[in-house]
């Protein structure tokens, strides 16, 4: 594989939704959101397999892509709006659109190994960095910081395919939105107009149908810190951690919480979330063997609230919970049971508080009474969306990486491409660490088939 890829640009677009059809439109914020002011951006890339030269790739490809993208921004109109934090904690960060806004859309051409970059074995993380765009530019001035918050860049392997990268501010959306976002876009891309999506999809709800003045307070301290000066965090190599992807059939993690309730039969929540997290936790620990570790587990919050939120709603309503233990603990079959045990409960008693799942933010210093766990790793993403299906015309993607586990070693899950109910779950690990993990995982996988 060329160490240094060559990239050739095609071109650099500034795409908007249609003239006059948005209007300028400000959503505000809210604790959800507030969370993620001062976090690194998220990275996606999807690999669609496509035997396309450079001349078809400029005539059709890119013409199709930018007509899609602006009519699907007349629905999604923040995509191609900016940020704006402001230095007082009376105005609240808000996203803002002025008619004319536009999303930076880079088309370039890579001479890098399409079906390395596609496997599952291990590679190299510094090599997908290339096909991820940056956020513009933040510009700061006494009343305001203003940040971009969405990126794209697609990439041309010439006779091979194409990857879709894409960047977004973790205050844009969560997950949820970023799917339903994507389903308009690709909707729109196969049919050329907007009547398949308005007739079948579900319009992104922008009303803000909860708020909560103490969370918004202590949540935005939280999230802007001391004092907020934001540049965005960008991923480069060379560095010496490999990223590889793992499946999970749902064979094995049947057989998985089958144990789980075996020997633990009063544990209330066994999920298959549940042991896929506690399997990939125990597999981590075993290959790691460092002192304690901590898992930062997500949860939709949209149907837990009081009163729900509808599914549409634009934003982030993500919540979630930590556990913490001992590393020799969570190593083996007693580790994994051990694992899931504590999953289980933490998941259980936030989603039974009879205070509800979203609480003010305290001190740490309960959880850290024993010291700062030597490893903290994240889940991201959910297998109940289904990436996998999204298709822009050229059939199902090939592969999925979330490349922004990146930063700080978290783990990816997906609904497999071939077996939805499968999981596929992705890892960025130490090139010191991944072939103890490797034979980990694959060893605790023939235990239960």
């Amino acid at each position: 594989m060329t160490s240094f890829p060559i990239l050739t640009v095609l071109e650099e677009s500034q795409v908007s939704p249609p003239p006059a059809t948005v209007g300028d439109r400000v959503l505000p914020l809210t604790f959800f959101d507030f969370l993620w002011l001062s976090k690194p951006p998220v990275h996606n890339l999807f690999f669609y397999e496509l035997s396309i030269t450079q001349p078809q790739f400029i005539q059709t490809i890119i013409p199709n892509l930018k007509h899609s993208l602006s009519i699907t921004l007349q629905h999604f109109f923040p995509f191609a709006g900016n940020l704006f934090v402001f230095p007082t904690s009376t105005q609240k960060p808000e996203i803002r659109y002025v008619e004319g806004d536009s999303i930076a859309v880079k088309f370039v051409e890579c001479d890098l190994d399409f079906n390395e970059l596609t496997g599952n074995h291990p590679r190299g993380c510094e090599i997908f960095y290339h096909l991820i765009p940056l956020l513009g530019h933040v510009e700061k001035t006494l009343d305001s910081t203003k940040i971009p918050l969405f990126s794209v860049q697609v990439t041309l392997f010439p006779n091979f395919g194409i990857s879709i990268g894409m960047t977004n501010h973790h205050c844009l959306g969560d997950a949820s939105t970023r799917f339903c976002f994507l389903k308009a876009w690709t909707s729109i891309a196969r049919f050329g107009t907007d009547e398949s999506f308005l007739a079948n999809g579900t319009l992104p709800l922008y009303d803000r149908v909860f708020s909560n003045p103490k969370l918004d307070e202590s949540y935005l301290k939280f999230g802007k810190g001391e004092s907020f000066n934001y540049e965005p965090p960008k991923l480069c190599g060379p560095t010496d951690k490999v990223r590889a992807t793992f499946i999970l059939p749902r064979t094995v993690f049947n057989r998985l919480k089958n144990l789980v309730s075996t020997q633990l039969p009063t544990l209330a929540y066994v999920s298959s979330f549940t042991v896929a997290c506690a399997y990939i936790w125990s597999c981590i620990a075993a290959a790691r063997n460092d002192e304690r570790q901590l898992l930062g587990l997500p949860m939709d919050c949209r149907a837990r609230m009081n009163p729900p939120i509808p599914p549409a709603y634009f934003g982030n309503c993500v919540g979630g919970c930590m556990v913490i233990e001992k590393t020799m603990l969570l190593t083996g079959k007693e580790g994994f049971v051990t694992a899931a045990k504590l999953i289980g409960e933490s998941l259980h008693k936030t989603l039974t508080d009879k205070d509800g799942v979203v609480k003010e933010i305290e001190s740490y210093g309960d959880l850290f009474t024993n010291g700062i766990p030597t490893t903290m790793i994240g889940v991201s993403g959910t297998p109940k969306l289904k990436f996998y299906d999204l298709d822009f015309g050229w059939g199902k993607p090939k592969k999925i990486e979330a490349v922004s586990i990146d930063y700080d070693g978290s783990i990816s899950m997906n609904a497999c491409k071939e077996k939805s109910e499968d999981i596929e779950i992705g890892v960025c690990l130490p090139t010191t660490e991944i072939e103890s993990f490797v034979r980990i995982f694959e060893d605790g996988l023939e235990s239960y088939i």
